[in-house]
């Protein structure tokens, strides 16, 4: 076991997420070949917690494993994006709609405070910072619709989202245009026209899945 923030977690957990955050920023590279051994040495973990790990990164698609011959860190490729992309848009303008209609006051303002953060993080170009602070608009707007099943399949899907932002930064210098805001899904929130905000939602996906797209045309 293993002491985190107050929590105990089981050496499994703690294994899965110290993985999927190496896999998320790139420090396990797409396409690399992995094996039980060399991760529990590189995380100081055993080699069962590592192998119960693996087998949710691979639920998670963030890992393929390949029978006797250990797992490979899923590469990125336009079929895989398409289908994270496509998957999006209908989960997260799905959420945008119902957090116009039950999101709280507070919930808004403090989805205000995020957007803002995000939006000074890109005008003082650092991307890096850009994209965890895109991550935590997403993920708190998913929470604010108060229904687990939407929030659960969210984060899956955004932990692939923002492994391919990072990529594309290793690719393509970031810019203004490749940032980009929440602005008019903040207003249309706040507003509260749910049919405003799933556009929204909907926009800010196509701007990115085109910039996704360059990469493999």
């Amino acid at each position: 076991m293993v002491q985190l923030t107050g929590a105990v977690l089981r050496d499994s957990e703690v294994a899965y997420r110290h993985l999927r955050d190496l896999i998320v920023n790139l420090h396990l590279e797409p396409g690399s070949m992995v094996d039980e051994q060399s991760l529990a040495a590189r995380i100081g973990l055993g080699r069962m917690p590592v192998r119960e790990a693996i087998a949710r990164l691979g639920s998670d698609q963030l890992v393929v494993i390949i029978p006797r011959r250990g797992a490979m860190i899923s590469p990125i490729g336009l079929d895989t994006i398409r289908g994270i992309f496509d998957a999006r848009e209908v989960v997260e303008s799905g959420i945008a709609y119902f957090a116009a209609q039950y999101a709280t006051d507070a919930e808004l303002e403090q989805f205000s405070c995020l957007v803002h953060q995000a939006d000074r993080e890109r005008d003082a170009y650092r991307p890096m910072q850009f994209l965890d602070s895109d991550q935590e608009v997403h993920r708190f707007l998913a929470s604010i619709v108060h229904n687990s099943f939407l929030e659960t399949a969210a984060d899956r899907l955004l932990v692939h989202n923002l492994r391919f932002w990072r990529y594309y930064f290793t690719m393509y210098p970031p810019s203004s245009n490749t940032m980009i805001t929440h602005q008019n899904l903040l207003e249309a929130l706040q507003r509260r026209e749910p049919a405003q905000a799933r556009q929204a939602m909907l926009d800010h996906i196509h701007a990115g899945g085109a910039l996704l797209h360059a990469l493999f045309t």
